[in-house]
């Protein structure tokens, strides 16, 4: 070979190396999801576990739903986000699409806790409105972050759902700006409407100390307490989750932790709404007869 066709050679190999190199880092375009547990003795439990969990989520909150809409007297602000609670928990275990429905349950649970304000319907309807849409905006946001990623590595995601921050420890480009948005955007979902929810039930405690009558204390303080019970078994899954950083938690309890957001706390919440509020149980015998 001449010296002169030495360097065109050398040249169309360096663009062969390059093709090579770009394929291998666009290659990665279909992940495959494990298991919730490898272990024997457990997987012969998932079969059972998970489909009572859905059919009790399902179930629990397709009754909520019918007996707040067909009893007239539950048509009250309080109930209304009851309903919006719900339909958010029948969603949250038919699919999962756990940033838009993290940060929607988030919001949500933080406009309950105001709930006790006088307002008329059109507030209901707008702040239940501006809770969606918010949260649709930050999964947007998100998800326009995560296209701009490359991935070229492996592509087993460590979980059973496609999950933000599992997902990002398969990039092999720079994901500072993916984890300062979760960080910014769940600081202020998680953070600030623990506050606000903390600040409304402080007053509505201050006010269940003011009231002379022992049932009306009661019956504060018993829906005060299902809401705090729910907030209690959200917040810290999904600040566990999403705000801690993704190299610094344990892959199978994150697999636990979301588990409880998604299947475990949508189950409960009938339970906990209903079994502690006497209008819900009466209507829901009015359901049944």
């Amino acid at each position: 070979m001449s010296p002169c066709a030495r360097p065109a050679v050398s040249q169309r190999l360096r663009g062969l190396e390059h093709r090579v190199d770009t394929h291998n880092h666009s290659s990665a375009e279909e992940f495959a999801l494990q298991s919730f547990s490898e272990e024997p003795g457990l997987r012969g439990l998932f079969p059972v576990l998970f489909p009572l969990l859905f059919l009790g989520a399902l179930a629990g909150n397709t009754l909520i739903v019918t007996a707040i809409s067909l009893h007239p007297g539950l048509h009250t602000p309080v109930y209304f986000f009851l309903t919006s609670l719900a339909v958010l928990d029948i969603l949250c275990t038919s699919t999962v699409l756990p940033k838009l429905l993290e940060s929607l349950a988030m919001l949500l649970l933080t406009v309950m806790a105001y709930d006790r304000c006088r307002m008329g319907r059109p507030v209901c309807v707008l702040l239940a409105g501006s809770v969606w849409a918010v949260s649709a905006v930050s999964t947007s946001v998100h998800t326009g972050l995560m296209t701009r990623l490359t991935f070229c590595g492996p592509n087993q995601i460590q979980h059973f759902f496609c999950e933000v921050p599992t997902l990002l420890l398969l990039s092999c480009s720079p994901t500072t700006l993916n984890n300062v948005m979760i960080v910014v955007t769940d600081v202020y979902f998680g953070v600030v409407s623990f506050l606000l929810t903390m600040a409304s039930h402080g007053c509505i405690i201050a006010g269940i100390l003011c009231t002379r009558s022992a049932a009306g204390k009661q019956r504060a303080f018993s829906t005060c307490s299902s809401h705090l019970l729910v907030v209690a078994l959200y917040y810290p899954t999904v600040v566990y989750t999403y705000i801690l950083p993704g190299s610094g938690f344990s892959l199978e309890n994150s697999k636990v932790v979301a588990l409880l957001y998604t299947a475990v706390s949508p189950t409960l919440n009938p339970l906990i709404y209903s079994l502690q509020n006497k209008d819900v149980r009466v209507a829901l015998r009015k359901v049944f007869s």
